[in-house]
């Protein structure tokens, strides 16, 4: 264990720096980690990126659905960027530390991103119980000025709901060791160097990640609950055809995001193994992200249209 970087003040030392020790100390596995992550990040950046485009330069998908589409694309571009830069920094670099302040502002932007996706896919699923369930009435109720308000209050309960869990977790004290086992500054394994004893702390932040993950969770669940009931009524095999289609990428980004999050966040203290919380932790910050518009892409008619059109308009150009 290392306890560089330390200052002493009065009978103890405090830490100043953590060091991540990654995924391997092999030169040669990390080089080819260095080369393969950089490759998923630029395809991650590519995707959100293309969804982002169409959904602003098109005109067919400026409704409700495309426009928490572009907040879900933008934010999983800052997401995966909150990770992978600093990861492939410490692949190359000997010293892969990151300052106290540094790691707090790390996992205070991943925690407040992850948070907004949260409410944000709880507001998506509100948007499809609307368009199936009450279709006549749709468009006054997902008006441009509601959806607004929408994706405001869920990047703010993004930004505000997790400050309390970092504030109280930097605010312990972390007298060495410095060594983070992971490659990013996550909660478990950040908590695990603070000094004495951390019990109340773990009882606090599981108490917010609950209200943090089941709130939306159950608001996702109870507009599925509706449009399932409302899809069985329907007497159209095409009508019902057409509804799950509408709900099927979404609802497969859901299940990948929320099942991840809560293996993560919501499981005991004891089952917490750095080898698997760096696995899972890959897949809900890096593998998620990129998947999110592949599977947007691939089962959306209207999104293929859209890019066949920008592809006409460049060539036009």
């Amino acid at each position: 264990m290392s306890y560089a970087n330390e200052t002493v003040q009065g009978n103890h030392s405090t830490v100043t720096q953590f060091i991540f020790l990654g995924f391997s100390q092999d030169p040669v596995i990390r080089a080819i980690l260095c080369v393969g992550f950089s490759i998923i990040y630029a395809i991650s950046l590519m995707g959100n990126g293309i969804i982002v485009l169409i959904t602003a330069l098109d005109s067919a998908l400026h409704t409700p659905m495309y426009f928490f589409l572009w907040n879900l694309s933008f934010l999983e571009s800052c997401y995966i960027s909150v990770t992978i830069p600093k990861m492939l920094a410490n692949f190359v670099s000997k010293e892969r530390t990151i300052s106290f302040t540094g790691c707090a502002i790390q996992m205070h932007f991943l925690l407040s991103l992850g948070t907004a996706e949260c409410y944000l896919l709880a507001a998506m699923a509100y948007d499809r119980y609307r368009a199936i369930c009450s279709p006549l009435h749709y468009p006054v109720i997902m008006n441009p000025r509601a959806c607004a308000k929408m994706a405001a209050a869920c990047w703010l309960c993004g930004i505000l709901m997790p400050m309390g869990k970092v504030i109280w977790i930097f605010s312990m004290p972390y007298c060495g060791p410095n060594e983070i086992n992971h490659f990013f500054c996550d909660i478990h394994p950040v908590l695990k160097l603070a000094c004495g004893d951390t019990s109340r702390s773990e009882v606090f932040i599981l108490l917010i990640s609950l209200i943090i993950i089941i709130i939306p969770f159950a608001l996702v669940l109870a507009s599925y609950a509706c449009i399932l009931s409302t899809v069985l009524k329907t007497t159209s095999a095409e009508g019902r055809h057409k509804a799950f289609s509408t709900c099927s990428s979404h609802l497969t980004v859901v299940i990948l995001f929320y099942g991840s999050a809560c293996a993560m966040y919501l499981r005991p203290k004891s089952s917490h193994v750095g080898n698997v919380d760096r696995v899972m932790a890959l897949f809900y910050t890096i593998v998620t992200p990129t998947l999110n518009p592949v599977i947007y892409s691939l089962r959306n008619q209207e999104v293929k249209a859209a890019l066949r059109r920008l592809r006409g308009r460049k060539r036009f150009s």
